[in-house]
């Protein structure tokens, strides 16, 4: 199918896409197609896809999706091109020549970095390469946001011929494609090709509950059409008697929202209110409200599931309202009411305001919305070196669901789900944030760390001189979730004096070790195994936030277990069809081949991991960042391993000293509860000198991210002095 619900499939030739085309091009914008056309087919010339089609088909596909979007000619020219320069031996400059700068600047924006050919090949790069090509294509849509619109169709089409792929790189992409292109395409209101990216998606990371909710869809489908024709015959008739005309249909039914309010709700598929709905749509704004007085006099309301989003948009500029009534035999029916304009909106988004912007005469606010919300998203991105930390700041900071806070003076605040005050501060003005010592939520001191809710009153309380704290960039403390804040509170230490990050480094690292029961082999050969010639640098480094102490500990921790060299042999010697030894990992490209944890640095689930190639023993699972792997030479061997299935667990005795109070014991044990730890045993000493008292427990831990966390917890407890390891 198609970007629209018509069923008209994507065009597989030039005549089908010229067809599409003939009645909003003119003759010369339907040359230009044309020549795109060719020179495009001339460039790919003896290229097929995987499926085995000819790759023109993919091009054409992209050009006509962006077509269903009423796309100007200059965009569906440079789709048609939007794969040449990387592919093929035509150049940029080329096309410059043959077709302007407007259209190679399109593509340009499009093609993958020249510089990621240049990377190294080995597989511990592969995560900065992917980073880098996602940090540019995100860059290039604050220039010209039609780069983004070609992007977002290239993805599309990709998610439709899926199969042809292996299971892992489908799997791969789908995640992908529903943590960065379905949100994108969210967020810029382009909901046809955002429910498409998101079905398509959920298809291939949960294949039996898509087909699950697929079939329960469709085993009903004569009763829902039956119930659907009722309610639209009813309300045409209501509304014809009150002079109003509408267009009423069906609405299209879309299987990860239908999942995911299962999921979010904890109901099944019969509770979900619109698996079956209406969409109305009329001339006039007070046509709208009138048509919701005309359903709620017919049918009588759900509770708690009217949104007014006429008067109060989405941020994605998406308008319309939206009710849930008990329709015709009882059951639940979601009626959504809307203008035409809102209905155009709502299914191209800012694709429907391009035109406009073509327009200088003629003002278009969402459209100018939309283009201020990007250049803010960018407002910070030269302060953000790392490609990778970009990438996570897009994925904490722009696609989470959002939280909508106030300032005393009514601004909006605009933060992700689970934000802090701390980032409501750094979001207001850095130095606000760096000052700030406490928050007043709806008229009442909440901690720093507790989390935000929709329509919070946010006051930050201050002082006139200072900075943040070292533990706001504590993960298990959770006083920052965003990477904006994060960003400033490292920028600001590495301002500090250096002497002083030393000390503050060194003294949180040795704590971390106490706690952890580590010993390390010395300082000198920690700094070198994390990259510093000097044990200041890298005290220096812990003490301004760029190295965290938890995973320095986690990883001594792992180093006390005896070593065992990697033995490399040549890769066809264990390429037999074996059992793996290990259900939590999942060999790219490879099925069925002997895998073992590693003993020189253990590596836990969570920890980003690598497979190489042993002798006799099939691959050999190591932390990326093992001495042995950074070390070898023989980078051939090297495979791309991930983690899958359920995480092992293992027994850790851990010791509480606190002053004794009542109902410690039962504190410590709530929070392993929340924290989803099994406790094995616990017991306590009272009675012991200064009324202290020591807890020690057994717990079920399953990596020492994990542990770290627990303990960082625990100490936060009212009474508690310390909490460590147990070691032995």
């Amino acid at each position: 199918m198609t970007v629209s619900d018509n069923n008209q499939p994507s065009p597989t030739t030039l005549d089908g896409l010229l067809d599409m085309l003939s009645k909003s091009l003119t003759p010369q914008d339907l040359e230009l197609i044309e020549r795109a056309y060719r020179v495009a087919d001339q460039a790919h010339a003896g290229q097929q896809r995987a499926s085995g089609e000819s790759y023109m088909h993919h091009p054409l596909a992209v050009a006509g999706i962006l077509a269903e979007i009423n796309l100007d000619v200059a965009t569906l020219a440079a789709a048609l091109l939007h794969d040449v320069v990387e592919d093929t031996p035509y150049t940029i400059e080329m096309m410059q020549r043959d077709f302007g700068p407007e259209i190679a600047k399109l593509v340009d924006g499009v093609t993958k970095l020249d510089k990621i050919n240049e990377l190294r090949r080995s597989q511990e790069r592969m995560a900065d390469t992917k980073a880098e090509s996602l940090r540019k294509m995100f860059l290039a849509m604050v220039d010209d946001i039609r780069v983004v619109l070609i992007k977002l169709a290239d993805r599309l089409h990709n998610m439709r011929t899926l199969g042809a792929l292996p299971e892992h790189k489908r799997k791969r992409i789908a995640r992908e494609t529903l943590e960065i292109f379905a949100p994108l395409a969210n967020r810029l209101g382009i909901w046809q090709i955002k429910w498409e990216l998101e079905d398509q998606a959920f298809r291939y990371l949960d294949p039996a509950t898509y087909k699950a909710i697929a079939q329960a869809i469709d085993q009903r489908r004569v009763e829902r059409e039956r119930a659907i024709s009722l309610v639209v015959n009813t309300l045409e008739r209501e509304l014809r008697q009150m002079g109003i005309e509408a267009h009423i249909y069906g609405r299209p039914k879309h299987i990860y929202s239908i999942w995911r309010k299962m999921k979010r709700k904890g109901v099944d598929f019969d509770q979900i209110y619109d698996a079956q709905g209406v969409r109305v749509v009329l001339d006039e704004v007070r046509d709208c409200y009138a048509a919701l007085g005309i359903v709620h006099s017919l049918w009588r309301p759900i509770p708690g599931e009217f949104d007014d989003y006429i008067a109060t948009p989405k941020e994605n500029q998406y308008r319309s309202l939206h009710t849930a009534v008990v329709g015709p035999g009882g059951r639940p029916l979601e009626v959504q009411i809307r203008t035409n304009d809102m209905q155009h909106t709502a299914e191209y988004g800012i694709a429907a305001h391009w035109r406009y912007k073509e327009q200088p005469t003629r003002r278009d606010v969402a459209f100018e919305n939309k283009i201020a919300w990007l250049r803010q998203l960018m407002e910070w991105r030269q302060e953000v070196s790392e490609a990778q930390e970009f990438v996570d700041a897009l994925k904490t900071d722009i696609f989470q669901d959002r939280v909508y806070t106030f300032t005393p003076r009514g601004d909006i605040i605009d933060l992700p789900a689970g934000a802090t005050p701390v980032d409501f501060a750094y979001e207001v003005h850095t130095e606000i944030g760096h000052r700030c010592r406490g928050a007043r939520v709806n008229g009442k001191m909440l901690a720093l760390d507790s989390k935000l809710s929709h329509g919070d009153q946010v006051e930050i309380i201050t002082v006139k001189r200072g900075g943040p704290s070292r533990d706001w960039l504590n993960p298990h403390l959770g006083f920052v979730q965003t990477q904006k804040a994060r960003s400033k509170i490292r920028q600001w230490f590495r301002k500090q004096d250096r002497q002083e990050n030393i000390t503050e480094g060194r003294d949180l690292l040795e704590k971390e070790l106490r706690r952890l029961s580590v010993q390390p082999p010395s300082y000198e050969t920690l700094a070198k195994q994390f990259g510093y010639d000097k044990v200041d640098d890298l005290f220096c480094a812990i003490g301004a936030g760029d190295i965290n102490p938890q995973q320095i500990a986690s990883r001594m921790l792992e180093e006390e277990r005896p070593q065992d060299p990697v033995m490399v042999i040549p890769p066809e010697a264990v390429t037999g069809k074996r059992p793996s030894e290990l259900d939590d990992i999942s060999v790219s490209g490879v099925e069925g081949l002997l895998t073992h944890h590693a003993r020189c640095c253990k590596p836990l689930p969570g920890e980003s991991i690598i497979g190489y190639v042993t002798r006799g023993r099939g691959v050999s699972i190591h932390r990326r960042d093992c001495p042995n792997i950074l070390s070898t030479k023989d980078q051939e061997r090297l495979i791309s391993v991930e983690w899958g299935g359920e995480k092992q667990t293992y027994p850790v005795s851990i010791s509480v000293r606190a002053y004794d109070r009542s109902g410690l014991l039962r504190d410590i044990a709530s929070l392993v509860a929340d924290e989803k730890i099994n406790l094995r045993e616990a017991q306590a000493r009272t009675g012991l000198k200064d009324n202290l008292a020591i807890v020690t427990a057994t717990l079920d831990i399953s990596s020492t991210v994990q542990l770290s966390r627990i303990l960082t917890r625990i100490e936060r407890l009212s009474n508690v002095v310390e909490a460590h390891r147990l070691a032995g």
